[in-house]
């Protein structure tokens, strides 16, 4: 099929749980469901960012039980019918299937998947769609797998990283598009310096792009039971039979991340072919309340605040409270959150370890706070 009659469709990976934002974050609102930067939730803003490149109608949300009325109701210009609920999660490869499965169902011939996160900040919209745009381009060759690897900024542990081959690059619609040599997981402090000096990595923000079929192909040679399981389900889309198969099969699936699944072993695989496409577009993953914090503050030690506040002697902290008014005396780099039913507070510097506050309440059955 040629490059121009490849239907282009995006998923919109809606599944986490955000537990690094709790208390705000919940089981059945979660933070992609929040307006955690500017006024709209983030998978609002994800699908309206996508929308010039993908009409709703070639939108798809895989989420969960617990959040698919949520999502059906924030994207209501999205069919139900393409509000994909996991009964359980398995990770990103069989959420991926799952979507494949429906594309190839419903899509007359081959199609293209562009998969994306649900809740990442993205600063400069016009230059990312037009990276997504060639990163298209190169995924409607049969065979290709293509990432979008975002230049890193600092030596950061909390990423994976991609290697990028030493060759030169190609370009695609004027974007540079270069071979990948390997996928890392997240480094220990020196060897992300020397991944940075290098020039050569990029962070892994988990952008996927690739034809229905070349994703289908790779998931049959390094995840063949998943996918044998994923194509008896395609054959049970729109009859009375697909929620029960889709309950006895899915809890089944392997659960692993894609990255593990398939695009680091295709690395290894003679005559894969899997690209990188540089994508320096202000992106943040914003996976703390200490994120958020760098993202709106315009200068170092600036409060931030939902609402009115007072700040005597007070420096670089973050408040969420939009219906009290704070008053802070004295307090330097702290995270305070206030919900209807609990208060968060903790330094900016351990924003990250909040989850832990969300395990520990799971641990002592306190599952009105979850």
């Amino acid at each position: 099929m040629s490059r121009e009659s490849l239907p282009a469709h995006a998923v919109i990976l809606a599944g986490g749980r955000g537990t690094r934002f709790w208390p705000r974050s919940r089981m059945r609102t979660p933070k992609q469901l929040l307006n955690i930067i500017g006024d709209d939730t983030m998978l609002r803003q994800t699908a309206a960012r996508l929308a010039p490149l993908f009409a709703p109608s070639r939108q798809w949300v895989v989420t969960n039980a617990e959040q698919a009325a949520a999502v059906r109701r924030q994207l209501p210009r999205v069919a139900a019918s393409h509000i994909l609920a996991e009964p359980t999660g398995r990770n990103t490869a069989a959420a991926i299937g799952l979507a494949a499965a429906h594309l190839l169902h419903d899509a007359s011939g081959d199609a293209l998947m562009a998969i994306l996160p649900a809740d990442h900040y993205i600063a400069q919209t016009g230059r990312y769609l037009r990276i997504v745009r060639a990163a298209l381009r190169v995924a409607s060759d049969p065979g290709a797998l293509v990432v979008l690897g975002i230049p890193p900024s600092r030596p950061e542990t909390g990423y994976g990283y991609i290697e990028r081959a030493r060759t030169k690059a190609i370009r695609a619609a004027g974007v540079p598009c270069f071979s990948v040599r390997r996928f890392t997981e997240k480094p220990p402090l020196a060897r992300a310096r020397r991944y940075v000096a290098s020039g050569r990595y990029f962070w892994n923000a988990g952008m996927f792009f690739w034809r229905v079929s070349t994703f289908l192909a790779s998931l049959k040679r390094f995840l063949p039971q998943t996918h044998d399981a994923l194509m008896r389900l395609a054959d049970e889309i729109g009859t009375a039979r697909y929620a029960r198969t889709l309950a006895r099969i899915y809890p089944r699936l392997e659960d692993i991340s894609v990255d593990y699944a398939i695009l680091e072993p295709a690395t290894r695989h003679a005559g894969s072919s899997v690209f990188v496409l540089p994508a320096e577009v202000g992106w943040s993953d914003i996976g703390s309340w200490a994120a958020v914090y760098e993202l709106l503050a315009g200068r170092a030690g600036e409060n931030v605040s939902a609402g009115r506040f007072l700040a005597l002697d007070a420096a670089g902290n973050f408040f969420w409270s939009p219906e009290k008014f704070i008053a802070a005396i004295g307090v330097r780099d702290l995270v305070v959150v206030e919900t209807k039913d609990a208060l968060l507070i903790c330094p900016r510097d351990r924003a990250q370890d909040v989850g832990k506050i969300v395990k520990s309440l799971a641990a002592k059955k306190m599952p009105a706070l979850l």
